[in-house]
């Protein structure tokens, strides 16, 4: 018993002096640390520069620009800059001026003002001391959305309407030299398998390179895809075949007179598609070999219709004058 609480004892007093020995130990590096930061230091550091009041009419083009900047303070004050990547601000209002195509920025200011580091904090050197910013005129353009899809119907079921964005235009702003180049943009790629409704879907649009640039400025980022979907089925007529410039001083004789003309179409059409509605002609100008048949062409259907093809492939024709 008497050995067991002799050994607590001594357990408790070797703690108790490792805990004032780490006590020892931080307060020291605290000391030390606040020794170091007190001291003023002398340092050289790449500042971004941030852009402000450009005018609306501009953009500049060269929106990476940095700057070495030397600074002299204690150390309290270093610590900020490396924590978060420091910059500077250049008004354009005030601090550049523009000559020919360009606004140009000199250090000279910087030294007279000093207004963006304080009072305990000295500017030595700024380098490159004269900073050049390059703009252009700003453009405003509209330019189409092109749709990029694989859409599969399910058997028997097709797309009844054409595909309909909304909007189908996006305004794209921007420096001329770019915007100008810039045509139409896509779509992200819109996949649907065994459709058999009515499509609507809220589709992405595939920002090229050029536009995720900053001075680049895209109004709307995506688009919605509409079309009507319906159950089709296939039609079959026989419409009549006309022959075409055929010279007066011939007359001919040709068969068939009709042709079979086959169609796809959506079961809610289907009824109201009539023989009236296409039209077949054989072009005598265009048997420039002088053989006797001829091609039937299909020169008018429904715009409803689908995969529309005639199934007599030659007209038979002979001259009878």
């Amino acid at each position: 018993m008497l050995k067991e609480l002799k050994s607590k004892i001594l357990a408790s007093i070797k703690s108790k002096r490792l805990n004032v020995f780490v006590l020892f130990l931080v307060s020291s590096f605290v000391i030390l640390m606040f020794t170091k930061l007190s001291k003023p230091y002398t340092n050289t550091l790449v500042f971004g520069v941030k852009q402000v009041n450009v005018p609306d009419e501009d953009v500049i083009l060269n929106d990476s620009i940095t700057i070495d900047i030397t600074l002299k303070t204690h150390g309290f004050k270093w610590l900020k800059y490396y924590f978060s990547k420091p910059t500077i601000t250049v008004d354009f209002k005030k601090d550049v001026y523009k000559k020919d195509s360009v606004f140009i920025w000199h250090k000279s200011k910087a030294f007279l003002q000093n207004t963006q580091f304080g009072n305990q904090i000295e500017v030595l050197n700024l380098s490159p001391d004269t900073l050049i910013f390059s703009f252009d005129e700003n453009m405003v353009k509209k330019v189409p959305i092109v749709l990029q899809s694989d859409i599969n119907y399910s058997p028997g079921y097709d797309r009844a309407s054409d595909f309909s964005l909304q909007p189908d235009s996006v305004v794209v702003i921007g420096p001329k030299v770019k915007v100008s180049k810039i045509n139409n943009i896509e779509t992200e790629p819109v996949t649907l398998n065994e459709v058999r409704t009515d499509i609507s879907e809220s589709v992405k649009l595939k920002l090229p390179e050029t536009l995720k640039h900053s001075d680049l400025k895209v109004l709307s980022t995506e688009t919605s895809l509409r079309a009507k979907v319906d159950k089709f089925t296939e039609g079959i007529l026989k419409i009549p075949v006309e022959l075409i410039n055929v010279p007066e001083s011939l007359k001919l004789k040709f068969f068939p007179k009709e042709v079979n003309v086959a169609y796809y179409v959506s079961l809610s059409d289907f009824n109201a598609i009539t023989e009236k509605d296409f039209k077949v002609v054989c072009d005598f100008s265009k048997n420039v070999n002088n053989q006797f048949f001829l091609i039937p062409e299909l020169v008018k259907y429904p715009e409803n219709v689908k995969s529309v093809k005639i199934n007599q492939k030659r007209i038979e024709f002979i001259i009878t004058q």
